[in-house]
């Protein structure tokens, strides 16, 4: 299936360098001074931890940040973000255009089906390692911490994966021969496995922000934690129907107020340690705060076909209602003007140009969002209202629309708040994670809404349902006669 050479070549040699030399946060231990083997290296703990931070830089880069990220391909994939001139830098035409092509690998989504499953396959060597007799003499608070993490991430690279493709292989080990042969999960199972992956990192994971060596709290919010778990969780019962079960683990986080909320200013939202934040990522990068900003800003020369591409699109624009504080003065949105066109950028990160004095995590100022407070409201607000408790969803979503300076909700009943959550969805989580192109499929809205904007994005090429999934890379399928493509490429 996957290439799982690129998971063993060279493996234990990148695990010493992180456990040397990794970001101070994450790791503040120090390395241990024998040589670090495939049969010790889970029996210490600065180089098992050194592993968990090998995923956690991953995520600092393509697919899941900046220019070739989820956001981008997400965003151009449905009405959020406009691709300028013709460009093909990172496969974006075939995204924004939905023309994906199943025979051509580089346009294939490629990038996200093979890149997931590459520390996927990460995730199951830490649990497998864990749970070996080498792992004994890791302190028991470090190896349990890292079960857990390993778990809650392997959960949320499958969330991933079976949003953008539908039924996945279910790799659970970290044998090659094995993962090699698989045929594709039905989504049930998958959805089945991620709650089951949660639920046991909900147990395993500490309450409290843990630092580097994962022994002592820290107000830094880079290491998932139970409330971690338990958000991706809400989400997920959420994405499935079980709307009661949704309500409770939302609730589980709105009700922790002695360490998420109130709800800050919109400006404060993505600083770090953001009283929002219920994880986030901390920069690898120096002289940067994050890979979004540097994506997503556009500097006074505006968009170009090569380092900035992306722009919001004018459906986005017109979404936002009259007064919307998120839309003006520079709060989620700005602009600039090249010629006589003004592009509209997002702007929840601001940090985009280099900066020299950025050189560790001590004056870094803003942290990628994974998981953020406003969410859960509006999971709540979903589940309550499908649950038939309208003034309880009325409540949730009046949190969200307060902050962003609007008056409260009109709508009164169970459909037209529906809509209304839907819409909040769209104006609060844009450019976030792929929210608006995962909402516009599971909400049943995707061919409504991308039946008109397609052909505007094309040339007049219409859209077909088939295109709500990415199709699986084609070499995999050639190397693994169990894998059968999505229908329709």
């Amino acid at each position: 299936m996957i290439n799982n050479k690129r998971l063993s070549s060279g493996y234990f040699a990148i695990i010493l360098l992180l456990a040397v030399s990794s970001c101070k946060k994450w790791v503040e231990s120090p390395p241990p001074v024998d040589v670090v083997t495939e049969k010790n290296v889970y029996s210490v703990d600065a180089t098992a931890i050194g592993v968990m931070n090998d995923i956690y830089t991953a995520m600092n880069r393509e697919p899941f940040q900046g220019n070739g990220g989820i956001t981008m391909y997400t965003g151009l994939s449905s009405d959020e973000l406009t691709l300028y001139g013709a460009t093909t830098t990172f496969n974006y035409a075939a995204y924004y255009h939905n023309a994906l092509s199943a025979t051509n690998n580089i346009s294939a989504g490629s990038e996200l089906w093979s890149l997931l499953y590459s520390i996927i396959f990460k995730c199951n060597a830490v649990v497998d390692g864990l749970s070996s007799d080498n792992a004994n003499s890791l302190t028991a608070k470090v190896r349990q911490q890292l079960l857990g993490e390993a778990k809650f991430m392997r959960a949320l690279f499958y969330f991933n994966l079976v949003n953008f493709f539908g039924d996945v292989p279910l790799a659970l080990t970290s044998d090659p021969q094995i993962n090699s042969r698989l045929a594709r999960s039905p989504v049930t199972d998958v959805y089945e496995r991620i709650i089951s992956d949660l639920e046991e990192a909900q147990q395993q994971l500490n309450e409290n922000f843990l630092d580097g060596t994962l022994l002592n709290s820290t107000s830094e919010r880079v290491r998932p934690t139970k409330w971690a778990a338990t958000a991706l969780l809400a989400r997920v019962h959420l994405y499935i129907g079980e709307y009661a079960k949704a309500e409770a683990e939302s609730s589980e986080i709105i009700n922790n107020t002695s360490v998420f909320g109130p709800l800050p200013v919109l400006n404060d939202v993505f600083i770090k340690n953001s009283t929002e934040a219920i994880w986030q990522l901390q920069p690898t990068d120096a002289g940067f705060n994050t890979k979004e900003a540097q994506a997503l800003v556009l500097n006074a020369s505006g968009p170009n076909e090569f380092s900035n591409p992306i722009y919001l699109s004018n459906n986005l624009l017109a979404s936002f209602e009259s007064g919307d504080q998120r839309k003006v003065n520079g709060n989620w949105i700005n602009s600039v003007v090249l010629d006589t066109t003004e592009y509209f950028f997002a702007f929840k990160y601001k940090l985009n140009l280099s900066d020299p004095s950025v050189t560790s995590s001590d004056n870094m100022n803003e942290y990628f969002m994974v998981l953020r407070l406003s969410e859960q409201y509006l999971i709540r607000a979903e589940a309550r209202a499908h649950l038939e408790n309208i003034e309880g969803a009325q409540e949730d979503l009046n949190v969200i629309r307060n902050r962003a300076g609007l008056s409260n909700t009109t709508a009164a009943d169970q459909q037209t708040l529906l809509d209304a959550i839907l819409h909040e969805r769209q104006v609060e989580l844009f450019s976030e994670w792929g929210h608006r192109w995962f909402d516009l499929k599971r909400t049943g809205n995707v061919d409504e809404i991308m039946s008109v904007i397609t052909p505007q994005k094309a040339g007049g090429a219409p859209w077909q349902s088939y295109q709500a999934k990415y199709p699986l890379p084609l070499d995999d399928i050639q190397k693994d006669q169990n894998l059968v493509q999505n229908p329709g490429y």
